[in-house]
C-alpha cells in the first residue's frame, strides 16, 4: 500500500514539474476602453511567462506585437493567454491592431 502511495506520488510530483518552469507570479494585461493597463508589465528576464489578456470592452481586440511574434484576436468579455519567453532583459512593444493608437510595453529586467 505504502509503495503504491510513493509511486502516486512521484508520478503526480513529475506531472507538476513543468508547469513549475513558468514564471508564478500574476501577469495579466486588461484591455478597458480600448486602452492596455499595466503599461508597462514589468516580468523576469530569462523565463517563459504566461500572460493573460482580459479583453473589458465589448468589442473584439487583437494583442499583436512584432517584438513578441504575436497576434491573437481577443474576443469582446473573454480572456485569453499567451506565453512568451524567455526573453532577454529589454523592452517589447504591443498594441491593440484595431485601435493602432492603443499601445503597451513589456519590460523583462
Amino acid at each position: 500500500m505504502f509503495v503504491r502511495f510513493l509511486i502516486c506520488l512521484c508520478l503526480s510530483v513529475g506531472l507538476c514539474l513543468p508547469a513549475l518552469s513558468f514564471a508564478q507570479e500574476s501577469n495579466i494585461i486588461v484591455i478597458k476602453n480600448h486602452k492596455f493597463s499595466p503599461s508597462p508589465l514589468i516580468i523576469p528576464a530569462n523565463q517563459k511567462i504566461q500572460i493573460t489578456v482580459d479583453n473589458q470592452d465589448s468589442t473584439p481586440e487583437e494583442f499583436e506585437s512584432f517584438d513578441l511574434d504575436r497576434e491573437q484576436v481577443v474576443e469582446g468579455n473573454k480572456k485569453i493567454i499567451v506565453f512568451i519567453g524567455p526573453l532577454t532583459p529589454g523592452t517589447y512593444n504591443y498594441w491593440a491592431d484595431y485601435h493602432q493608437d492603443s499601445k503597451g510595453v513589456i519590460i523583462a529586467k
